[in-house]
Parts: C-alpha cells; sequence; structure tokens
C-alpha cells in the first residue's frame, strides 16, 4: 500500500471514530461540563475542527476559499483553539457545529486524495503560524491523524461521563 493510501485510510479511520463519538452524545449535552473534566463535547469538537483545517489543509494545500465562506473558522478558532471550554458554553449551535465539521472532514479528504507522493514529500505551503511538528505534507497529515485520536479518547471519557460507554462493536 502506498503511504499516500496509507494515510488516507487512516485519516478517515480517525474521523470515524471521532464521529462515532460526537454523534453518541446528543445535541443538548454538548455544551455540559461533567465533574473532574475540565472539556466538553462543544469545545472537543470545535477544535478538532479548527485542526483538521490547519493540519491537512492549510498546511497542505493553502487557504480554501469555497471553506471559508461557508465555515466561520476565524471565530472557532478564537473559540476552539485559545479558549476554553467553559468559555465557549453557549457560543455556537451544535447542531450548526457538526454541519460545519463535515463540511471540514469532506475537504480534508478530498485533498489528501489528489496528493501524489511527491507532493507528500514537499514543504509544508508558507502559512502562519508555522507548524510546530511538521516540516512536509506527509508529516502534517500523520501529525493530524494522531491529535485526532488523542482527541478521541478526551470525548471517550466525556461520553462515558454524560451517557455511557461507547459500544465498540460495530
Amino acid at each position: 500500500m502506498h503511504y499516500r493510501q496509507l494515510l488516507l485510510s487512516q485519516t478517515q479511520n480517525a474521523y470515524e471514530w471521532a464521529n462515532r463519538l460526537i454523534d453518541g452524545i446528543p445535541l443538548d449535552q454538548w455544551d455540559h461540563i461533567p465533574n473532574g473534566i475540565d472539556s466538553n463535547v462543544t469545545w472537543q469538537a470545535g477544535h478538532l475542527l479548527v485542526s483538521y483545517y490547519y493540519h491537512s489543509i492549510m498546511v497542505i494545500a493553502g487557504h480554501q476559499m469555497d471553506v471559508l465562506r461557508e465555515v466561520p473558522l476565524k471565530e472557532y478558532s478564537e473559540l476552539f483553539t485559545k479558549g476554553t471550554p467553559v468559555n465557549a458554553v453557549g457560543k455556537t449551535s451544535a447542531a450548526m457545529l457538526r454541519q460545519h465539521f463535515a463540511i471540514i472532514e469532506k475537504k480534508s479528504i478530498g485533498i489528501i486524495e489528489t496528493l501524489s507522493a511527491e507532493q507528500m514529500r514537499a514543504p509544508l505551503e508558507p502559512v502562519m503560524p508555522r507548524h510546530p511538528i511538521a516540516h512536509s505534507k506527509l508529516e502534517a497529515i500523520d501529525w493530524n491523524i494522531k491529535h485526532t485520536m488523542w482527541h478521541c479518547g478526551q470525548l471517550a471519557m466525556l461520553k462515558r461521563s454524560i451517557n455511557g460507554r461507547l459500544e465498540f462493536a460495530i
């Protein structure tokens, strides 16, 4: 299997896990911050949305105007990168955030699908801020997968606290 296909498959799999966890929590519970967990689903989903855009779209192919017209990324970046979960409560519609999440995922997968082996080894797009980990597009996509799965662990803790553990059987 070519590494582009492997990274595409792993990205799709990581997104599927995030979606299963997020969709397993009722929208009206997204702002809830359980005792002992300094987070909520709203912040986790928003943070992943922003990070998907940065790690698998912007540094790979530059800003995407079609996405920027549909998704308020500047607002989301303020809430879900620099902001805290408690400060995000009541600031977004969970249903709209979920729709925007799907738009970003689709665009991310679409971009990865088009990359050649040579493009995967290419340096990142010259955007600011500079990527904290990756130097090549392959490394940025790999980091996106790892980062997504890290947050899946946090989403699993939230799910368990709000409405029971995730059933792993598909």
